[in-house]
């Protein structure tokens, strides 16, 4: 059950309508997930700053059971993420940065129990 979370400092008006259906789409297919299981947050207008600058940019937080745990894994996803938010968002990829989280199944809640128990 991905949880994949994207924070920019872009108004909405630059944020391409429909971008939270389109980046479910896209992390089924890289983390290799039913799409009926990701879970996707867009939010707007933040004040941030990336490596010191509060120029367009944009952070990624992807939290998932058993697919985010290891270097070569990330390598790989990162790849594919830092491919797709580029073309959505028309940031470089140095306005961008991607922040992997390791869950287990025991640390998710869903329908009155955790994930182990589904």
């Amino acid at each position: 059950m991905p949880l994949v979370e994207v924070d920019t400092n872009l108004p909405a008006s630059r944020v391409p309508a429909g971008l939270e259906k389109r980046l479910c789409a896209a992390t089924a297919a890289i983390l290799g997930k039913p799409e009926d299981r990701v879970n996707v947050t867009v939010r707007p207008g933040l004040a941030m700053a990336v490596n010191g600058s509060p120029e367009p940019c944009a952070q990624l937080l992807i939290s998932s059971i058993a697919v985010v745990g290891t270097a070569e894994e990330n390598r790989a996803h990162s790849a594919r993420f830092f491919e797709f938010l580029t073309k959505e968002l028309d940031l470089g990829q140095d306005r961008i940065i991607i922040r992997f989280f390791p869950l287990e199944p025991w640390q998710i809640g869903k329908n009155g129990t955790v994930m182990t128990f589904l």
